[in-house]
């Protein structure tokens, strides 16, 4: 995914609120051999490429004048209210160095499995991401998760994850967590009748995520 930016050299309080007034967002990219890069970037193409997840987890091809750099985005902050990116960061990746970062999970074909399709049990999803550790070649968008064989009673597990390359999981201690889960048919209806509405999707810029102190 290409992201297109151009260099600044003003900084201060005043020169960001003249940038953001103009309709465009201060930035930085650090990391590697060379020093940090302040930038500039369009605000709506940049809020637009925000709502999606692929901008979130993958290597990013970042486009400065002539020069191209591989990029992960690393942090980004937006108004406590308004839709309105104020900062982003991100961070220069190596090809040969291993980068952590976390993807989400996809849940495929619960209705197919055992615990769903015979034993009118719901399939409940503990975890919607995972921290892994990677090359940047082996970085994937996301982590699909086939739930065809669940049945009642049982568990699905990080260890129990198909993970290509050189990707591995991250626990921080966790021996092997939890991804999915069954629930019987009295636990299930507890759980819908319980839920809370649905989060906000992207559009809302994923504004709980990776936000970072203002840089001027």
């Amino acid at each position: 995914m290409k992201v297109v930016a151009f260099e600044r050299t003003a900084q201060g309080t005043g020169a960001s609120r003249r940038m953001r007034n103009a309709g465009k967002v201060p930035g930085i990219v650090y990391g590697g051999e060379q020093k940090a890069q302040m930038i500039e970037l369009d605000h709506n193409a940049l809020y637009h490429a925000l709502k999606k997840e692929q901008f979130h987890s993958s290597i990013l091809d970042l486009a400065v004048g002539e020069q191209q750099t591989k990029v992960l985005l690393k942090a980004f902050q937006v108004h406590p209210f308004r839709p309105i990116v104020l900062h982003i960061d991100f961070m220069r990746v190596a090809a040969d160095r291993k980068i952590t970062m976390k993807v989400p999970l996809h849940f495929v074909r619960a209705e197919e499995s055992p615990a769903v399709k015979l034993e009118g049990g719901m399939i409940s999803h503990v975890l919607s991401e995972l921290e892994i550790s990677c090359l940047p070649a082996d970085l994937p968008e996301f982590i699909e998760v086939d739930l065809s064989n669940m049945q009642k009673g049982h568990s699905l597990h990080a260890n129990d994850l198909k993970l290509p390359g050189s990707v591995t999981i991250v626990t921080h201690g966790a021996e092997n967590p939890v991804i999915a889960t069954v629930l019987n048919q009295a636990a299930a209806e507890a759980a819908e009748a319980t839920a809370e509405p649905d989060a906000k999707d992207t559009k809302d810029v994923k504004e709980g995520e990776k936000k970072a102190p203002e840089k001027k």
